[in-house]
C-alpha cells in the first residue's frame, strides 16, 4: 500500500504560480511511476503530467511549457510546479502512483494508476 497526500493548492491570479506537493508513505516510493491528474466541475478527470522509469517526464499539451513535474525519492515526494496559470487550470488536482514501467500510452489513463491522494483545489482567478 502507498498513501498519498497532496498539498499546496490555493487561490492565485492568472499568470501566477503554485507548487503542488504529494507526500508518499508506505512502500518504496521510487518503485512507482507518479502522475498528476485534474478534474474540473462537470468534467472528466484528465491527465496533466507523469514521471516514469528513468525519470522521463510527459505532459499534456495544455500544460506543456508551463508545468514541471519532479520527484525527490529520498524525500518520498513528487512535485508539480505550475507557472503562468490560467483560469482554465482551475480544478482539483490529484497525484497518483502506478507501475514504474508504464508505457507512454498507459500513463495518461487514470485507470492505470493504483494509488490516489485526496486531491487539492487550485483556483485561478481572471
Amino acid at each position: 500500500q502507498v498513501q498519498l497526500v497532496e498539498s499546496g493548492g490555493g487561490l492565485v491570479q492568472a499568470g501566477g504560480s503554485l507548487r503542488l506537493s504529494c507526500a508518499a508513505s508506505g512502500r518504496t516510493f521510487s518503485g512507482y511511476a507518479m502522475g498528476w491528474f485534474r478534474q474540473a466541475p462537470g468534467k472528466e478527470r484528465e491527465f496533466v503530467a507523469a514521471i516514469i522509469a528513468g525519470g522521463r517526464t510527459y505532459y499534456s499539451d495544455s500544460v506543456k511549457g508551463r508545468f514541471t513535474i519532479s520527484r525527490d525519492n529520498a524525500g518520498n515526494t513528487v512535485y508539480l510546479q505550475m507557472n503562468s496559470l490560467k483560469p482554465e487550470d482551475t480544478a482539483v488536482y490529484y497525484c497518483a502512483g502506478g507501475p514504474l514501467q508504464m508505457t507512454i500510452a498507459s500513463m495518461t489513463r487514470w485507470s492505470e494508476y493504483d494509488y490516489w491522494g485526496q486531491g487539492t483545489q487550485v483556483t485561478v482567478s481572471s
